[in-house]
């Protein structure tokens, strides 16, 4: 895809107010890894090209293996995640559909508290909309290198 306008460059001003959320989830007890495998799942639903590779080399840059990462998107099916990543896993998705039923919050509720919980859906969010802008400007896939925006 051919790259439109650079919103890192020109919704600087705006961008900004997104920044403190990131900084929060950073120092979120749930986790670095956790957060960013929910990022990268979610941005296969969503068809985030430029997010999957970011995740991903975050990813492996914290030592994640790569069979984990290959198999995220069937991470139902695979015995490499836990029982406290599949519940989050499930949650984030159910949280991206926007129906969270009883059953997932209560799974998800044994292995978080309430203000992981919180910082879960909030990660949730964050991704989607980071998904949207880049479905909308189109950044250059693959241009991404490790803490580049820490």
């Amino acid at each position: 895809m051919k790259p439109r306008a650079n919103y890192s460059q020109v919704g600087q001003k705006a961008l900004k107010s997104l920044y403190p959320l990131g900084g929060h989830l950073a120092k979120s007890p749930v986790g670095k890894a956790l957060l960013d495998l929910i990022c990268m799942r979610l941005s296969q639903v969503n068809g985030c090209a430029y997010c999957l590779d970011m995740h991903a080399k975050d990813l492996r840059e914290l030592g994640e293996p790569e069979q984990r990462l290959y198999t995220l998107n069937a991470w139902r099916d695979t015995p490499f995640f836990s029982d406290k990543e599949r519940a989050a896993l499930a949650f984030a998705e159910a949280v991206n559909s926007c129906k969270v039923p009883d059953d997932i919050y209560e799974e998800t509720a044994k292995y978080f508290t309430d203000e992981e919980l919180v910082d879960l859906t909030l990660n949730v969010g964050a991704i989607n909309l980071w998904n949207r802008l880049n479905h909308v400007f189109h950044p250059l896939v693959g241009t991404y290198e490790v803490g580049q925006f820490a």
